[in-house]
């Protein structure tokens, strides 16, 4: 951000991402921080509440939540009336592959026609603004490299990869980075783009694919396994996705388009065995966790590989991840083992809305 950066307006920060980029602006920044969200059963405010409370007063007062969902517009407008934002940063998105194969539905809603409105609002917020205001404003869209498709044993997506979705949940993704672009070149709204490799760290949902092994591992339960387990993907810890989020907001290029990966691929069932082996150290049992991998039939359109070439990124941003990945994960690992109170509250709401936990 600038020097004449006052108000900052996340959507969708109640989530996982966006709740870690809420925690850093709140700690390394003096600027008003409002967070918009409709709080669905998978969201949580948690993290940033126990943030406020444990800190200095100074935090509750930089701080406001709108309870809102981006299907309503005027809930939208009354948001940015109140927040008067400098910079957006749009995260607010159903996630979830298998979740987007069960409902697909409620992800053209929500990622697209709720991108759509948010644009038209922010477009008619910048049109308003006085002319150094409307100098320095960024309309900041994080994204995901699933919008790419799927790579073979070689090759990594580029800023210049082309868009080959293959799932609910990426083509709806891929659509809300479309419209993000049209509404720089059609109507000149500043507007950035960030794509992201999959996030791992604490206060990640339980159903993903690190805090679902260590959870089903502690519970001694079997761990599900899509297909062979091969599939690769390439894994950066949210701190450091958010370091390249801000790096991009601030120093970023209008109009262009940053990939921030870990520069890490593991297949899935490595990344299993490596979570089975540490928790044989710290909690053993009798036999080793690795007992509990139970492989299941494949996922309808199941990605191979994932991998992101961050050079521009690095070179023009100067961006570089600062996480280790083994010592990350075993810190990630150790959080939730101290944190399942939180983990079963989060379940337990998802399943009560009838979502199906459980599988990788």
């Amino acid at each position: 951000m600038t020097s004449e950066t006052k108000n900052v307006l996340i959507t969708g920060g109640a989530g996982f991402i966006g709740g870690a980029l809420v925690r850093k602006l709140l700690t390394d920044s003096d600027y008003k921080i409002f967070n918009f969200d409709k709080l669905i059963n998978r969201s949580d405010l948690s993290s940033i509440n126990n943030l406020i409370a444990l800190k200095n007063k100074d935090f509750s007062k930089r701080y406001d939540f709108f309870h809102a969902d981006l299907l309503e517009i005027d809930q939208i407008k009354e948001a940015f009336k109140k927040s008067d934002p400098d910079l957006v940063f749009h995260l607010a998105a159903e996630t979830h592959v298998d979740r987007s194969i069960d409902s697909p539905r409620d992800f053209l809603s929500n990622n697209i026609l709720g991108t759509f409105n948010l644009l038209e609002v922010a477009k008619s917020h910048f049109n308003k603004l006085k002319k150094d205001r409307r100098k320095n404003f960024r309309f900041h869209h994080i994204s995901t490299d699933e919008v790419f498709g799927s790579l073979e044993s070689m090759g990594r997506f580029t800023e210049n990869s082309r868009y080959d979705p293959r799932s609910p949940y990426s083509a709806t993704k891929a659509s809300s980075d479309h419209l993000v672009n049209a509404w720089h070149y059609t109507y000149g709204l500043p507007v950035i783009i960030t794509n992201c490799s999959n996030n791992y760290g604490p206060w990640q949902f339980p159903d993903k694919l690190i805090p679902l092994v260590i959870l089903k591992s502690l519970s001694s339960e079997n761990i599900p396994v899509y297909g062979n387990g091969l599939q690769i993907r390439d894994w950066i810890h949210v701190d450091d996705h958010v370091e390249g989020i801000l790096l991009a907001a601030r120093f970023g290029k209008v109009g262009k388009k940053y990939l921030i990966g870990g520069n890490n691929e593991r297949t899935n069932i490595d990344l299993v065995k490596m979570i089975c082996n540490y928790l044989d150290k710290v909690k053993p049992q009798k036999d080793s966790y690795e007992r509990l991998i139970k492989y299941v039939s494949d996922r309808p359109g199941h990605d191979f590989r994932y991998s992101i070439d961050s050079s521009l990124i690095r070179n023009e941003l100067g961006w570089t991840e600062k996480k280790q990945f083994k010592e990350a994960l075993n810190q990630t690992i150790e959080w939730y083992m101290n944190n399942l109170n939180w983990c079963k509250k989060m379940s337990e709401n998802a399943k009560y809305s009838g979502e199906r936990i459980g599988l990788i």
